[in-house]
């Protein structure tokens, strides 16, 4: 495993992330969770992504209880704040004071933590004065309950605006976590820029696009019977890849995969991590093989040459408008 600092903090994160979204509380059981838990202690993962929302909570009951026991100086353990849980209650979401306070409480509890080390907005929240927000993000900071504030999918003038205060409040404001992979790139124009200007770093979630970028959805074919496309809240996700002229470019991808020595998995993930803006990517896994298959991306170098060649593949089907910086 690699590792990298976030942004211009001095915490640092690995390369490969582990995170339980659609997994962990809902599409597989808890044992088969604790397994790819235990296959990414074992590859060297050290960063772990969850938020309260996944599978209604549940979620990080199950990456605390597969946690337990582990040295907890020698893990990352992030989690996020914004959509709803609980009943649905009127302050059961958002970025109010109310709910992140009670939401941060909460998480340590189902974490069986003392602290989270990156507590992230969840999205920006533009019924919320921001300064109300930071400030509650910097009082748990102060508490010792957070230790770095980050967000997930905001736009740079977001990212720039929340900086601004946070550097105000004197809090360290280290990441964004945003969709990003060889076809969603819409991060680049202005996210990126202003992330690097503000000292974050990106932690990338779907970098294998739910499981397209493996090459496992064929084109003209149903999708795979137990597979991302299939799960109540992952379809609507998925689906904006699965279209045949996008299933058709990856698989023209295989090649280029076995140049590199890698499967279509570890290419895309790898893909990521060649933007030094990005600092870690999410992977997902209901089986632990797939946990050891793409924690071998970790490392690997592509060349301008292969880059280039991928870029000619996806030519025609990459999404890069920056007004789509924040998915639905």
């Amino acid at each position: 495993m690699e590792f990298r600092r976030l942004g211009r903090s001095g915490l640092t994160v690995s390369e490969i992330s582990y995170g339980n979204w659609l997994t962990h509380g809902s599409q597989v059981e808890e044992e088969q969770a604790a397994a790819c838990v235990r296959a990414a202690l074992d590859a060297g993962i050290t960063t772990f992504d969850t938020a309260d929302t996944y599978a209604n909570t549940a979620a990080e009951s199950v990456l605390g209880r597969a946690l337990a026991g582990e040295r907890r100086e020698s893990l990352e353990i992030l989690t996020k704040v914004y959509w709803p849980t609980g009943p649905g209650g009127p302050n059961d979401s958002g970025l109010g004071r109310k709910h992140i306070i009670e939401s941060a409480n909460a998480s340590l509890k189902r974490l069986q933590t003392d602290y989270i080390d990156v507590y992230q907005a969840h999205r920006f929240d533009r019924t919320v004065p921001l300064e109300e927000t930071m400030l509650a993000f910097a009082d748990l900071v102060r508490q010792g309950k957070v230790l770095y504030i980050g967000v997930s999918e905001w736009t740079g003038e977001q990212i720039t605006r929340g900086a601004a205060l946070a550097r105000e409040l004197q809090v360290p404001f280290v990441s964004n976590q945003p969709l990003y992979n060889m076809i969603w790139r819409v991060i680049e124009p202005q996210v990126i820029p202003a992330a690097e200007r503000e000292g974050l770093s990106q932690i990338v979630f779907s970098p294998v696009a739910q499981g397209v970028l493996t090459g496992k959805y064929l084109p003209g074919q149903p999708v795979p019977a137990g597979s991302r496309a299939t799960d109540e809240s992952g379809k609507n996700f998925v689906s904006r890849w699965l279209r045949d002229d996008i299933l058709e470019r990856v698989q023209q991808l295989k090649p280029l995969a076995e140049e590199a020595g890698l499967t279509l998995g570890q290419l895309a993930v790898a893909w990521v991590l060649q933007n030094k803006n990005v600092a870690s990517a999410i992977i997902g896994a209901s089986r632990p093989e797939q946990v050891t298959e793409n924690v071998k991306a970790a490392g690997k170098v592509l060349e301008k040459d292969l880059l280039d060649k991928i870029d000619a593949v996806l030519d025609g089907v990459v999404v890069d408008d920056p007004r789509l910086t924040q998915v639905p």
